[in-house]
């Protein structure tokens, strides 16, 4: 699986969360790379779960600035990052449980959920927060 590519098409225009977003991608590529690893590997488990712990911290500060400049989709983006929560706690249970499919599966979804959400939802917002002089 190829890894995703940062380029300045997934910048939303604010630092910090251009920062956090980079972050997020060179924790999901570290994931990409490790496709030959066996599903009970502690690796894929410690950066699954450190990739999980930065995204709600994203999520957090992402939606602190929502609230604060009264973003109109802020509940749309709330849903959705709530999913995708939930989605990678259930991505943990079945590492614990040693699906064998796990790792192939929770790949491809972290590669497309953090492009399309990047690309599609945050950009909505890019405008928005710029507007507001939030750089």
């Amino acid at each position: 699986m190829e890894k995703i590519l940062w380029g300045e098409n997934f910048s939303v225009g604010v630092r910090v969360l251009d920062e956090q977003h980079k972050q997020i991608v060179t924790i999901v590529n570290t994931l990409i790379e490790m496709s030959d690893a066996k599903i009970g590997s502690e690796i894929i488990s410690d950066t699954l779960t450190k990739m999980t712990q930065y995204a709600i911290n994203h999520f957090s500060k992402e939606e602190e600035y929502m609230l604060k400049y009264e973003y109109p989709e802020y509940l749309m983006q709330k849903k959705r990052h709530s999913e995708f929560k939930k989605k990678t706690v259930d991505f943990c249970m079945e590492t614990m449980a040693h699906k064998e499919t796990a790792p192939t599966e929770i790949f491809a979804y972290l590669k497309s959920w953090w492009t399309n959400h990047i690309l599609q939802e945050d950009m909505k917002y890019k405008t928005f927060f710029n507007e507001r002089g939030l750089r």
